[in-house]
C-alpha cells in the first residue's frame, strides 16, 4: 500500500523498517521538528527522521500538524493510509479523513487500558505482569478509536521501560504489517472499546523520579525500572543527586530505629536502604558529576556508613 508514516522516537523506527521490508510504499515520513539538545544546544534529528533519510524517503516536519498547510501537503501525497506510532502531536479530524483507509495507530498497551502518552512506564510503575500492543483506527479522541488487532507481551521482573519498549516495538512491527494486509483484503474486524474498562495515564514529569523512601521497597524498585530512561529514579547523598539505576526489593530486615531512607548495610558490594516497607538493595548508581558505576565502586569512593540518611 502507499502510506504516510508518522513517528518520532526510537520506538517508531522498527515498524517503519518492517513496513519497508514488506514492500509497502512509504511516500513520506512526518516527524517532529529537529530539537536542540545537550549543553551546546545543537539541533538533533529524531530517530525516525534518521531512518527516513537513510532510505531516501521525503521528510515533513510541521511545527503544528493541525495547521491548514500541513493538511494540504498530506492530501497532495495521495496515500492510501496513514500509519502513526508515537508521533507526538494530535491529528485534526481533517487529517484523519484524508486517507481512504483511515489512520492506523500503533499503541503500546492493550486498549482500552493505559490510554495516553506513557503507557509503557506506567505499566511497570503499577506492577503489571503483562502489557501489549493495539492497532487502532484513529478518531478524534485520545486513543479511543476502534481496535483492529492486539498482541499481549509479558513484562519480565527485570524489564525497564527501555527493554519493554523494544519488545513492544517488535510486536507492533509485525502487527502493523498484518493489519495492512487485512485492510487490503477486507478481513479486518473492528472492535469498539469498552469505556467501562478504560483508563488514562498522566504524562511523566521530572519530579516523579524523586524517591520517597516512605514508599515500599517494591514501589521504589518499580520506579527505578519504570523511569529508567527518563527522568530516572533519584535521591540525594550529602547534598548531591544520586541516581539509582538498578536495585532489588527485599522484605523486612530493618531495625526499629531505621527510619525510611536510612542506610542499613554498607560494605563491599552491599548497600541497602530502609523503605516504608522492606528495604532496597542498591546495585548500580550514578552520583552527580560522575559516571554510572556498580555499587562496589561507589562504596569504595564514598565510604557510606550504616545509619546515614539518603534523601
Amino acid at each position: 500500500m502507499k502510506l504516510v508514516y508518522m513517528g518520532t522516537p526510537e520506538f517508531a523506527v522498527g515498524p517503519l523498517e518492517v513496513l519497508l521490508a514488506a514492500g509497502h510504499e512509504v511516500c513520506a515520513v512526518v516527524t517532529q521538528p529537529d530539537r536542540p539538545k545537550g549543553r551546546g544546544g545543537r539541533l538533533q534529528i529524531s530517530p525516525v527522521k534518521a531512518c527516513a533519510l537513510a532510505h531516501g524517503i521525503p521528510v515533513l516536519q510541521p511545527v503544528k500538524i493541525r495547521a491548514q498547510e500541513a493538511a494540504e501537503a498530506l492530501r497532495a501525497l495521495g496515500a492510501d493510509v496513514f500509519v502513526v506510532a508515537a508521533f507526538g502531536q494530535i491529528l485534526s479530524q481533517e487529517i484523519l479523513d484524508i486517507p481512504p483507509y483511515g489512520c492506523l495507530n500503533i499503541h503500546a498497551s492493550l486498549l482500552p487500558a493505559y490510554r495516553g502518552s506513557a503507557p509503557i512506564e506506567w505499566a511497570i510503575l503499577n506492577g503489571e505482569s503483562r502489557t501489549g500492543v493495539t492497532i487502532m483506527r484513529m478518531d478524534a479522541g485520545i486513543d479511543t478509536g476502534d481496535m483492529l488487532l492486539k498482541r499481549a507481551v509479558p513484562i519480565a521482573e527485570d524489564d525497564t521501560d527501555e527493554s519493554l519498549r523494544q519488545k513492544l516495538a517488535e510486536a507492533g512491527s509485525g502487527l502493523i504489517v498484518e493489519a495492512l494486509e487485512g485492510l487490503q483484503a477486507g478481513t479486518l474486524r473492528a472492535e469498539k472499546q469498552d469505556e467501562a474498562e478504560s483508563s488514562y495515564v498522566r504524562m511523566l514529569t521530572k519530579s516523579m523520579g524523586l524517591i520517597d523512601w516512605k514508599e515500599s521497597a517494591v514501589q521504589i524498585e518499580r520506579k527505578v525500572r519504570g523511569l529508567y530512561s527518563w527522568p530516572g529514579a533519584y535521591t540525594f547523598y550529602q547534598g548531591r543527586m544520586l541516581k539509582i539505576l538498578r536495585a532489588a526489593a527485599e522484605e523486612g530486615g530493618c531495625g526499629a530505629a531505621d527510619a525510611p531512607g536510612t542506610v542499613t548495610e554498607a560494605q563491599r558490594d552491599a548497600l541497602t536502604v530502609a523503605a516504608g516497607d522492606g528495604r532496597l538493595r542498591i546495585l548500580e548508581v550514578q552520583l552527580e558529576g560522575k559516571k554510572r558505576m556498580q555499587v562496589r565502586d561507589f562504596l569504595n569512593g564514598c565510604r557510606v556508613k550504616r545509619g546515614e540518611r539518603l534523601g
